[in-house]
């Protein structure tokens, strides 16, 4: 009812928006820029962030603005994966069909990694989300599958993503050859509180509202709840735009930000 009630066409806070309306923090600049380097010199990248600052929605554009003839995007969820489970999806990724032994899989995805880069001349690039959740066989078998030529070429782009607790598992000894072989990484920071405002005004714009409905205390506010997580400010914008709607109020101040959020609490 409140996108009626403010003349929106949709929810401009949902995470169903378009991925080229996405706002360009300088934080999403950065790393975008990084991840260009990381397109010429390929090797392993790794992605930092708390839950909610977009590690996602960054690697869903970035691979949506990759030439189809010579990327081969590879996205894979690692949550509570078995090693035999992680070989399976990757192959299956990569266009594969798995077989039933790991050293014989082992060989497939190298292969298959080596066929797209090297025949095709197509360098896949392979996305692990939520590695901090891998177990460290994981981990260890990830430096043994991504060293071709006695570890002399690089004919891929790896993207480990995950949560800060990544930083504590590739900390440990057993780990540290794959830590070695991290050529860039990034930490997600979210939203920079001189960036608020405009993220939020952009947002409701592309939805179809130009006016600017949000305070300088509710800003304030959204601020310092969020501190500037983008999915912790979108929830605070939907849910104040919900509470300012049940008082037919087409303004959003300090109040109706802190009484949406109870009710986003709740």
């Amino acid at each position: 009812m409140f996108t009626q009630f403010f003349g929106l066409k949709y929810n401009p806070f949902s995470k169903e928006l378009d991925i080229n309306d996405a706002y360009e923090s300088s934080d999403i600049l950065e790393l975008n820029s990084r991840l260009k380097y990381m397109q010429s010199s390929r090797g392993i990248f790794l992605l930092i962030g708390e839950p909610g600052t977009g590690k996602s929605t960054a690697l869903r554009r970035f691979t949506s603005n990759l030439n189809p003839g010579l990327y081969k995007p590879c996205y894979f969820t690692l949550s509570t994966v078995t090693v035999m489970d992680f070989y399976r999806g990757l192959l299956i990724a990569l266009g594969e069909t798995p077989s039933h032994k790991k050293v014989t899989m082992f060989h497939q995805i190298q292969e298959a990694i080596c066929s797209y880069y090297y025949d095709q001349k197509i360098t896949p690039v392979i996305m692990l989300d939520e590695v901090q959740l891998v177990s460290n066989s994981i981990l260890e078998d990830l430096r043994l599958l991504f060293s071709f030529k006695m570890d002399s070429q690089n004919p891929f782009m790896l993207i480990l993503s995950g949560q800060p607790q990544i930083r504590s598992k590739l900390s440990l000894s057993v780990n540290a050859p794959l830590k070695q072989r991290i050529t860039i990484k990034h930490i997600m920071q979210g939203l920079k509180k001189e960036e608020l405002e405009q993220y939020l005004t952009s947002r409701l714009k592309i939805a179809g509202l130009s006016d600017n409905i949000f305070t300088s205390s509710a800003l304030e506010a959204i601020y310092s709840i969020s501190k500037g997580i983008p999915r912790l400010v979108n929830n605070l914008a939907t849910a104040s735009l919900m509470y300012a709607c049940s008082k037919k109020t087409h303004q959003i101040d300090e109040e109706t930000v802190y009484q949406g959020q109870k009710d986003f609490d709740m």
